[in-house]
């Protein structure tokens, strides 16, 4: 982009992600930062004095997201977004999320060091309750900016004291006015680790990603008869939880035979009576398929949907979302930056929801990802190298870079 070779700081960017990590620090040096509780005040509070620091201007809106303008050379110009968000799950890693954010703020740093300003407006973003794990549901307030949830309803959504989102965006001092909103956009870009194993198994720096997969989640009850644990034979039982082992296993054989970049889960189990003196007669358990091609994910629900046909074996949907796919002309000018650079690249989908989905229907949208050591996030244990955080923070400057120019 600059006839001057230009790199962003590393040793601030890793005293920043070091220093961000201090708000809401757990034992084992993880994060545990809920969507506005007093840790995501400190950390919203820190993030406001650096932007500050620098000139820049900062406003919230109504949902509490915080935006930080870095004024184009046409002020007037569709601004490039770049951010991602604060808050994390309990006892969750330093870098999901935070990485964006931070990586945002580097770059308009970078560009600041480097006297170089854009044409078009660069604005941080730091998206409210992205993971969801104070307030259902996840990535809460860019699916109100992107119309997919209903304001007044995610006002009224309650954590597990009963305080609502309402309640604490008040509490927290970053209620501000609709009007501030995220608005039409040139592009945005969202900076992430990769949250699984692909990247650093396969020896490659940078992922970028045309997708957030689409996935479907069904409730399954499996119905048999309670008797008395130690006087029915075993001939003579209807035991609900061996009929739903069974089920388990026979919906494995069967998904398994579909794509292989298919990924299911059983992630809940619920057994009634759940008395160890009594024969199950009601099972309940959860799965959740996700894949980026329909027509797979339609092939699943038909595979479940066919145990219907057993005797008291009742699937539920209980939610679907489509496969979003990004804006493909961004996707490569993340993937020309990897290029100019030198960095080992390819394309990637991502299996987790990130804000960039919702973000996605406003605007032109992609997302970069970085490695993940053995594939870790959500985890006390998360860790990416310093290297593939600056690198990964070099590839979104040239990338802003390039969409702030055109």
């Amino acid at each position: 982009m600059q006839n001057q070779k230009i790199a962003i700081n590393g040793k601030r960017l890793e005293e920043t992600i070091e220093r961000f990590a201090d708000f809401g620090r757990t034992y084992n040096n993880g994060v545990t930062r809920l969507a506005l509780s007093a840790e995501d005040v400190r950390a919203r509070n820190y993030l406001v004095e650096c932007c500050e620091a620098l000139g820049l201007h900062v406003t919230k809106d109504d949902l509490g997201n915080l935006y930080a303008r870095f004024e184009g050379s046409d002020s007037k110009a569709d601004p490039v977004y770049v951010g991602s968000h604060l808050d994390s799950v309990k006892k969750g890693g330093r870098y999901d999320g935070a990485l964006g954010v931070i990586a945002a703020l580097e770059v308009i740093r970078t560009m600041i060091d480097y006297s170089i300003q854009p044409k078009r407006p660069i604005i941080l973003v730091n998206f409210t309750n992205e993971e969801g794990a104070r307030f259902e549901p996840s990535m809460m307030s860019s699916g109100v900016l992107s119309g997919k949830f209903n304001q007044d309803e995610m006002y009224e959504k309650p954590d597990q004291k009963g305080i609502t989102f309402l309640e604490a965006l008040k509490e927290s001092g970053y209620e501000g006015k609709k009007d501030e909103r995220l608005t039409n956009g040139k592009a945005f870009l969202e900076l992430h680790i990769e949250q699984g194993p692909v990247l650093e198994q396969e020896e490659i720096t940078i992922g970028a990603v045309e997708c957030v997969v689409g996935m479907v989640c069904y409730e399954i009850e499996v119905l048999g008869d309670s008797n008395h644990a130690g006087t029915t034979p075993m001939a003579m039982r209807d035991d609900a939880l061996f009929t739903a082992v069974d089920t388990i296993q026979s919906l494995r054989n069967r998904l398994d035979q579909l794509d292989k970049r298919l990924v299911y889960t059983i992630g809940r189990i619920d057994a009634s009576p759940n008395i160890h003196t009594v024969i199950p007669n009601r099972i309940v358990f959860s799965l959740e398929a996700r894949h980026q091609d329909e027509d797979v994910i339609s092939e699943v629900e038909q595979i479940i949907c066919s145990f219907k046909e057993r005797n008291r074996i009742e699937p539920k949907r209980l939610w679907q979302r489509d496969t979003v796919w990004f804006d493909s002309a961004v996707v490569n000018v993340v993937e020309e930056a990897s290029k100019q650079l030198g960095t080992t690249h390819r394309r990637m989908v991502s299996g987790a929801g990130h804000d960039a989905q919702f973000i996605a229907s406003m605007m032109p949208t992609a997302m970069i990802f970085v490695p993940s050591l053995r594939g870790k996030s959500h985890s006390e244990d998360e860790y990416t190298s310093p290297k593939d955080c600056i690198t990964g923070v070099n590839v979104l400057f040239e990338a802003v870079s390039t969409l702030s120019q055109e």
